[in-house]
């Protein structure tokens, strides 16, 4: 199975890591970092069963963010953190919030158009942001919990 790592690697980190280096050299002035539900703010949405297998992928992914948001100041990031990845077509009805507590799953494809739309929206530049789709019942939001849309203009 893939754990996430290239050797002694963590390739959640170390990649994003890469990345992030390479856009500060290069003088890109927009990123757009995509993790996990899970990772800093957001660890206590995720069930702790899910958390405890994942937490040392999530670990990895979140010092990634710690490095964009530390060092990379003058440089209009967001962070996207999408539930559990499910791989269908998408549904269009996904979204962004900055509620800490959102869980729940998304389509792969829809969380690449949030990525597209988030990358062009000024409202989304130093924010973390979650990305669910109320739309699919999941496992992980067993109490129904709802979540405000952010808004992308």
């Amino acid at each position: 199975p893939n754990d996430g790592r290239d050797g002694d690697k963590w390739v959640d980190y170390a990649g994003n890591n890469n990345v992030i280096e390479a856009a500060g050299i290069l003088g890109v002035t927009r990123v757009i970092l995509v993790t996990s539900i899970g990772c800093g703010s957001s660890k206590e949405a995720t069930p702790p069963s899910v958390y405890e297998i994942l937490k040392d992928v999530l670990a990895q992914k979140e010092k990634a963010e710690n490095v964009l948001i530390k060092y990379y100041t003058n440089m209009n990031w967001t962070i996207v953190r999408p539930g559990g990845l499910v791989s269908e077509a998408e549904t269009k009805n996904a979204i962004l919030t900055e509620d800490t507590m959102a869980i729940g799953s998304i389509h792969r494809a829809d969380v690449a158009d949030l990525v597209v739309q988030a990358l062009s929206s000024k409202n989304t530049e130093k924010k973390i942001l979650s990305a669910v789709d109320p739309s699919i019942a999941s496992a992980a939001n067993t109490d129904g919990r709802t979540s405000e849309a952010f808004a992308l203009a």
